[in-house]
């Protein structure tokens, strides 16, 4: 089940962002559950994953994304990406090679902008 985020949810967002090293500031979060910029995947209980967006002219960028360690691979964060298009539509990402794979599967048009990645999917 993907949602939009609400201030309940700040500690447990930064709780899953904290677990994937995602360097993200608090009051950063804060403000973009503020603007309706983060959405939750959940077994109804508690956050499984997140996913910070930025909102452009055009859709919205992925600022960060991290599903918890032991729920990965089961199609969270595929699972927020269709949320975050369907609200937004276009999305852009900037990240880190590991990553790439995900992104690609996800249909993001992906090109190599020095040690990192940027993604675009419309």
């Amino acid at each position: 089940m993907v949602r939009d985020a609400t201030a309940d949810d700040l500690a447990a967002v930064m709780n899953v962002l904290d677990g994937a090293n995602l360097a993200v500031e608090a009051n950063t979060v804060s403000r973009r559950i503020e603007n309706d910029m983060v959405l939750v995947a959940g077994d109804g209980r508690r956050p499984l994953g997140a996913l910070v967006a930025i909102p452009r002219p055009n859709g919205a960028h992925v600022e960060a994304i991290a599903v918890r360690r032991r729920r990965r691979n089961q199609g969270i964060g595929t699972a927020l990406v269709e949320g975050a298009a369907a609200r937004w539509g276009r999305l852009t990402a900037t990240f880190d090679p590991p990553v790439r794979e995900f992104y690609d599967s996800l249909s993001f048009d992906v090109e190599s902008r020095g040690e990192r990645y940027w993604g675009e999917r419309v």
